[in-house]
């Protein structure tokens, strides 16, 4: 299946209320922040980047996508930088259990967060066993862009283990939103917090708000990595729109 992308806000009522008719029971969340990348990537970076995957990914399985959340939780990058605007780790958990109700209000049955932030896991998590627990004929997923499968994580994370604004954020806007990067202020920072014990805010393990080596981003290796994404995700929505219950555990 290939055609335009079913944007969730862009569809009427009826238009929903047909999907569901029609057989379909699967929405994809994409969740992102609005924090500093450096001095060349977009604050909306990690909404952005997972919004247009599952848009591309949308236009070949048919499975609509809700408007993306583009607050998370940036609390790391603390005010050093402008343009950070930061959740508390228990309202996104909120936000995400009221999406959530009203998603399966809707006559969806399955719901897929497609997180484009790391911090964002533990309380979009959090969401979903609450959810799980509380709509137990409902099912619930979280994964995350950058390891969607084996391959995509060593791309993203092959220049850096804590990344940020580098190689593999930067070229995939590159190639799928090229506005909102300004390749003449690309700078590259080592990650020196690999290996640590702890973890620690941005202020104190990079000057730029960079971690990588975001100067290799090329717009080749971002519809590569694109590419990739979309293969790799809609394989997963696929498996996911056909999924029986378990054997042993029919839903309740």
């Amino acid at each position: 299946m290939d055609g335009s992308p079913l944007r969730w806000d862009m569809l009427t009522s009826p238009e929903i209320q047909t999907l569901v008719q029609q057989g379909m029971d699967l929405a994809i969340l994409p969740v992102g922040a609005t924090e500093q990348h450096g001095p060349h990537l977009a604050t909306g970076c990690d909404t952005l980047s997972p919004e247009q995957v599952a848009l591309l990914v949308s236009q070949h399985t048919g499975v609509p996508v809700l408007p993306a959340i583009p607050y998370g939780i940036s609390l790391g990058h603390t005010d050093r930088w402008p343009g950070t605007i930061s959740l508390q780790p228990q309202t996104l958990i909120q936000l995400v259990l009221e999406v959530g109700r009203w998603t399966v209000a809707s006559g969806f049955t399955k719901l897929i967060m497609l997180n484009g932030n790391g911090p964002n896991a533990p309380a979009l998590e959090c969401a979903r066993i609450q959810l799980r627990h509380e709509l137990p004929r409902a099912r619930f997923r979280v994964l995350s862009l950058f390891d969607l499968s084996p391959r995509i994580k060593a791309h993203y994370f092959s220049d850096a283990s804590d990344i940020h604004a580098n190689c593999g954020e930067t070229e995939l806007l590159m190639a799928l939103l090229p506005a909102a990067v300004r390749p003449d202020k690309v700078v590259d920072e080592d990650d020196i917090a690999a290996n640590k014990v702890f973890s620690y805010d941005m202020p104190a393990t990079t000057r730029s708000g960079v971690v990588g080596r975001a100067r290799q981003a090329s717009v080749a290796g971002g519809r590569r990595l694109a590419d990739m994404l979309v293969e790799d995700f809609s394989a997963i929505v696929r498996a996911a729109l056909i999924e029986p219950w378990p054997e042993l555990a029919e839903p309740r």
